[in-house]
């Protein structure tokens, strides 16, 4: 973990983020899947103290990896985060903008949040199997 530092302050926070779809639907595919990590790469590029480590995605639900540093809460990074996927889902793929209505966001309410200490390559490796299925063991009886 690198040691960052902003005007007034040095600071190592790295955050684990999960949030997942509304109503858990299953919608979030590979080719979806590359569009929301473009998109988070646009929304960290607006905001530059961010910095997106790893990222991956289950059908139903995401995990980040990030820094965040203390000047933003992570309440408002969040937000920020799950607004403009959000937004940019929704322009890009109509099967999403169709399941959901216009007024509700493609997120469910909340999201969990861990402070990453010395468990950091252990939580990368986590996010990293995101998504992967153990392929099921055939036992043979001879």
């Amino acid at each position: 973990m690198r040691t960052r530092h902003l005007n007034h302050s040095t600071f190592k926070l790295q955050y684990h983020l999960v949030w997942g779809t509304k109503y858990r639907r299953k919608w979030l595919k590979d080719y979806v899947r590359a569009a929301f990590r473009q998109t988070l790469k646009e929304v960290i590029q607006k905001c530059p103290t961010l910095h997106l480590i790893e990222t991956n995605t289950d059908l139903d639900h995401v995990h980040i990896q990030m820094e965040i540093p203390p000047n933003i809460a992570v309440s408002d990074a969040v937000r920020v985060l799950k607004q403009h996927s959000s937004i940019a889902l929704r322009k890009k793929f109509k099967f999403i903008k169709e399941m959901y209505l216009e007024k509700d966001g493609i997120w469910s309410v909340g999201y969990f949040v861990s402070s990453i200490g010395l468990d950091e390559h252990q939580i990368k490796k986590y996010i990293e199997w995101q998504g992967k299925r153990e392929t099921p063991q055939t036992t043979t009886l001879f």
